[in-house]
């Protein structure tokens, strides 16, 4: 009898385990959709100019967003291109840009979503949500 509470008692534990586990992928996708669709927002009206609606820049002037190995692989130099600005030789996707990138002048938030959306748009998928918090600890 004891050994039968037991097992209730540790089968009740894990379920509860995985169902709060499920709960909390459950908010973060939630909360990495709406960062998502407000950094749609921010994209349209300051970046997209520039990099295309499509993400993917103008050869050789502004480089791409879609599918780009530099924004996929240097997450903390991506935060800092959007937060600071650019300026100086980057390699995106195998091409050589020079250009320059001015500072936007968007809050930590703003920051967060946009590369929330630019990271998960265009054939690149970023599974770690960027935060305000993330943002906040990238310095020039």
């Amino acid at each position: 009898m004891k050994k039968t509470i037991r097992i209730l008692v540790l089968c009740f534990f894990v379920l509860s385990f995985k169902t709060k586990n499920k709960e909390y992928t459950l908010i973060q996708d939630n909360k990495l959709k709406e960062s998502i669709k407000r950094g749609k927002a921010v994209y349209k009206d300051m970046c997209a100019t520039c990099h295309l609606p499509n993400g993917k820049g103008v050869a050789k002037v502004y480089p791409p967003l879609a599918k780009s190995d530099y924004l996929m692989e240097k997450r903390e130099a991506s935060i800092r291109a959007i937060k600071y600005g650019l300026s100086g030789k980057i390699v995106v996707n195998g091409f050589t840009y020079r250009g320059m990138m001015t500072n936007l002048g968007l809050y930590a938030d703003e920051v967060a979503d946009v590369m929330n959306y630019i990271t998960n748009s265009w054939g690149n998928t970023n599974n770690k949500m960027i935060t305000e918090k993330e943002v906040e600890s990238v310095s020039k």
